[in-house]
């Protein structure tokens, strides 16, 4: 018989939680529970019907408490796809529970808490695993084979990047979490945490981190890494996507230029988490150790000023007005 191992979802009402019921159905396991405030979930229905839901904590804390001293088994992970603020608190709840943790990216809003985290996994035995899935996309896997054989020759080489990532929101992004700082992080957190990570990850960790536009809509700004000049913008606004893309009925624009070649990685995101579970359950995760990077980074954007259209800065920030 397999080894089916059993999950928890805590936020199953979210845009990124049925991808992780997806990946959990796909890895042959089985989801015994979920929770979430929000009632209408009708996509559990497609995955996982017989899975008790919960939409109060203490309920939820009660069946996960129960659930191990009434049938001799633990539930092995929770998936946590809560708003950014509350993941360190459900990363905590998950370990001191007797779980493992998979937690969506950002994994936590400050480089302090994996810090505490790294300790509750010492007490526990447990462990916590970022989707950092952009790791596993086969353009850039390919990418960071072609920069690594490339350094091998000129170790000293420099590469310069354009970072562009243009989503479109509408109005309820800002009464949501997501609009609010102090819950999402901002939007270096909400929709750059994972591209930057993917850039230290293939040339090196952040040696300088500048901001020269912070809007309620758009960052934009300028890293030096160990082996790369970035240039990014990141905006939420529909506006600042490029007229021929909208006139394609696009809502989404991203771009990653490495020397001016642009990087094709638009398609191949469909199946990235379920082989991001694949990779956990074979013990392969990404841990706190590969989080702290992009968390720093993020930090760091959200705790400092901008400088304004000053030096190397991306020239999509002309666009604001």
């Amino acid at each position: 018989m397999p080894n089916i191992k059993r999950f928890a979802l805590i936020g199953a009402s979210g845009y990124i939680a049925p991808r992780h019921m997806q990946a959990i159905t796909e890895t042959g396991n089985e989801l015994v529970a979920a929770l979430d405030p929000y009632d209408g979930i009708g996509i559990m229905d497609s995955h996982f019907p017989q899975a008790s839901f919960f939409t109060e904590f203490e309920r939820f804390d009660r069946f996960v408490d129960k659930y191990h001293r009434e049938n001799e088994k633990r539930i092995d992970y929770m998936a946590i796809t809560t708003p950014n603020y509350l993941h360190d608190a459900h990363i905590r709840f998950a370990l001191k529970s007797g779980a493992d943790a998979i937690c969506e990216k950002p994994l936590v809003l400050n480089p302090h808490n994996i810090d505490q985290l790294k300790i509750i996994e010492q007490e526990t035995g447990k462990r916590v695993n970022n989707i950092l899935q952009l790791r596993l996309h086969p353009s850039i896997i390919a990418l960071k084979e072609k920069v690594q054989k490339e350094l091998i020759e000129n170790p000293n080489k420099v590469y310069d990047i354009d970072l562009t990532y243009l989503t479109s929101r509408g109005k309820w992004y800002f009464v949501s979490w997501k609009g609010d700082e102090a819950k999402s992080g901002g939007i270096a957190s909400n929709i750059g945490v994972h591209f930057y990570d993917m850039l230290c990850w293939i040339f090196g960790e952040v040696e300088e981190n500048i901001v020269h536009l912070k809007t309620p809509d758009a960052n934009a700004g300028g890293f030096k890494l160990k082996h790369a000049n970035v240039r990014w913008f990141l905006s939420v606004n529909y506006d600042y996507i490029p007229q021929d893309v909208r006139d394609a009925g696009q809502t989404t624009f991203r771009s990653i230029t490495v020397d001016g070649d642009e990087i094709e990685f638009s398609g191949g995101f469909k199946d990235l988490h379920t082989r991001s579970y694949e990779e956990i359950l074979a013990g392969n995760g990404f841990g706190l150790d590969e989080a702290y990077g992009s968390i720093r980074t993020v930090a760091a954007i959200r705790n400092q000023d901008a400088i304004g259209l000053k030096g190397e800065y991306h020239p999509f920030c002309k666009k604001i007005k």
